[in-house]
Parts: structure tokens; sequence; C-alpha cells
């Protein structure tokens, strides 16, 4: 996901987001402990969408 299609989502669809790409992650870490993953860098992916909504999320706040 980019960094413009992050800043036209609302607060609320931020945090769902966020609350879905963290209920992935954790499952695709079980997945590959297992060795049931086979797209890895999903994971990584994952971990910088997180970071750009958390990005945004920390951007808005300060502008309140």
């Amino acid at each position: 996901m980019k960094a413009s299609e992050i800043r036209q989502k609302t607060d609320d669809e931020i945090l769902q987001l966020l609350n879905d790409n963290r209920r992935e992650i954790f499952q695709l870490r079980l997945k590959y402990q297992t060795s049931e993953l086979k797209d890895t860098a999903r994971i990584g992916k994952l971990r910088k969408d997180i970071a750009r909504l958390e990005t945004e999320k920390t951007a808005r706040a300060a502008k309140a």
C-alpha cells in the first residue's frame, strides 16, 4: 500500500488496517515456523505497511 493511498483513508480505516495487518502477520509467522509459508516476502511487505500506517497515524495525532 502506498503512502498516498493511506493519506486518503479515515482514522477508523487506518486503525482497521493496522489490526488486520497485525493479525495477518501473526498468522504468517506461525505458518513460517511450521514451514507452510511459501511467500516469505509477504511478511516484510506487511511490516512496511504497518510502519506506513503507524507513521500516518502519528502524523495525524501531531496535527491535532
